[in-house]
């Protein structure tokens, strides 16, 4: 429903334990307030982390809740195009999930969008960013660290002065975790013994890519830490809570022996939040542990919260160049991991935007195009860190089967495409994962590749010679002009192995003058 002044939007999210419903109203300017919640418990995640597929019984309990917020969306009044359905980690990885989809759209009309680990990480971005305003000036300026510990996964952010290190998406639940303890019959002291190895293990590989000893921010966004910041927590705003560092451990120390049923009698709280709250608050526990954060910052944030922030925000400029600037601080973090030549790379990836920018009206790419030539211009010689030889098919696996704060996979897949395609053969028939992409993307995947190529071959020295490069359109050629007095002479040498895509592509020779 809209008016003049606001619109009523929905998020309804499926998750592990539960299926929970947000209603809000936003206005023209972009600013929203919630105007109505719902919330019910469903064992999807108890499903399928147990036996793979969502049981007949949880897909009945389901379809009820779904046909429950079908009425009550329906009474507020709020257009189809306007509800947006978004599944995690349970329907993920449910091999019937194809069925589930199809039997809701069925019975509901709503149409399920499944999303991928790194995109809650973004939506939990959001709306961490949201929650915290200017609350924590420090946030922007401090090594952070953002955790969520779901059923099914834990999502973990790094950040370095508020710049993205890494994202991550961990094979953490609390229902894995409970479902691994249960079939050793162990007791909660072997909750914990297994919680602690496995945070160990992850840490020593985060700290590759930034030391957690150095991390002051530690922000837990969370339903189990929120329960701690509403009886132990300072309020800062209206979305955030801070709880004391030694306040949070004795408290989770004190109740780690609780059995389930302990748990909903002392805590009052149901039965479905006490199943997962001893090993969600271990979880958090452990993590912080291994960081100097003096307090727990708790904002009121969930991906529902982060999915308003994306509708209301719309296209907002500086956001999303914001944003950008965190998927790039990314993918470099991503390349320091595997000691690319930083200098080459970040050499090669100006020299490819300043063709983007000159040829934009040759080759029609929009915004986020320039985003993925950007990425992949940061990692096309990855692929160094296991050999030199055959590099750009090595740099194609990484970054395939890498994370990258805010891209898709299907984001990754044509990065991945462009820098497999640096050098050497172009794409042909017996490339699977070329084509294997979509029409659109492979047409993509040809066009940043030809522009990437042209820039690697003008450092083909590795050297970062040619910085003011203009470039201007004639009749049949792109003329890359270099002001001083240069030998160009293995520049032009790069362009005649490398600039053949360029020309199949656009129908234009390059010259280097």
């Amino acid at each position: 429903m809209a008016n003049g002044d606001f619109r009523l939007v929905a998020v309804i999210e499926i998750g592990s334990t539960g299926i929970r419903l947000v209603v809000a109203e936003i206005n023209s300017s972009g600013a929203w307030h919630v105007v109505d919640r719902a919330g019910k418990p469903v064992a999807l995640g108890r499903d399928v982390f147990t036996r793979g597929v969502i049981s007949r019984e949880s897909m009945l309990a389901s379809m009820v809740v779904l046909q429950n917020y079908r009425e009550l969306l329906n009474g507020w009044g709020i257009d189809d195009r306007d509800i947006h359905v978004i599944a995690t980690s349970a329907l993920r990885e449910a091999r019937n999930r194809d069925m589930f989809i199809d039997r809701v759209y069925l019975e509901t009309g709503f149409k399920i969008v499944v999303v991928e680990g790194i995109e809650e990480n973004r939506l939990m971005y959001l709306a961490v960013r949201f929650a915290l305003k200017d609350d924590r000036p420090q946030f922007s300026r401090s090594n952070s660290v953002i955790i969520e510990v779901g059923g099914g996964s834990t999502e973990l952010m790094l950040l370095r002065r508020g710049k993205m290190v890494a994202a991550h998406s961990l094979r953490l639940g609390t229902i894995l975790v409970d479902q691994q303890v249960r079939q050793t019959m162990g007791s909660n002291l072997y909750l914990q013994r297994f919680l602690t190895e496995s945070v160990n293990n992850t840490c020593e590989s985060l700290n590759v890519e930034l030391d957690l000893s150095h991390v002051k921010i530690f922000i837990v966004a969370g339903s189990d830490a929120r329960l701690v910041a509403s009886r132990f927590g300072v309020e800062i705003n209206k979305n955030c809570w801070v709880v004391d560092r030694r306040v949070f451990c004795e408290f989770v120390d004190r109740i780690k022996g609780y059995s389930i049923e302990e748990c909903v009698q002392k805590l009052r709280i149901p039965f479905a939040e006490a199943e997962g709250i001893i090993p969600g608050l271990l979880t958090y526990k452990l993590f912080l542990e291994k960081t100097s954060a003096t307090e727990l910052i708790v904002p009121n944030a969930s991906i529902r919260e982060g999915m308003l922030i994306n509708l209301s925000q719309g296209i907002d400029p500086d956001l999303q160049e914001e944003f950008y600037s965190q998927v790039i601080a990314s993918a470099i973090n991503l390349g320091r991991k595997y000691r690319f030549d930083e200098n080459h790379s970040r050499h090669v990836t100006a020299l490819a935007l300043q063709l983007f920018d000159a040829l934009i009206k040759i080759h029609g790419m929009d915004r986020r195009a320039r985003l993925l030539l950007e990425v992949a211009g940061v990692l096309h010689d990855v692929g160094m860190f296991i050999r030199s030889s055959g590099h750009h098919k090595h740099s194609q696996y990484i970054v395939a089967n890498s994370e990258i704060f805010g891209l898709h996979q299907e984001d990754l897949d044509i990065i991945s495409n462009v820098v497999r395609y640096h050098r050497k053969s172009p794409p042909n028939s017996t490339h699977i994962s070329f084509i294997a992409l979509q029409r659109e993307d492979r047409i993509l995947v040809l066009k940043l590749a030809a522009l990437l190529r042209v820039a690697d071959a003008l450092d083909r020295g590795h050297v970062q010679r040619l910085k003011d490069i203009r470039v201007e359109q004639r009749e049949d050629s792109i003329v890359i002009l270099v002001p001083g007095n240069h030998d160009l002479t293995l520049e032009r040498y790069g362009l005649e192995e490398k600039a053949d895509m360029f020309q199949e592509v656009f129908g234009y020779k390059v010259v280097l003058l």
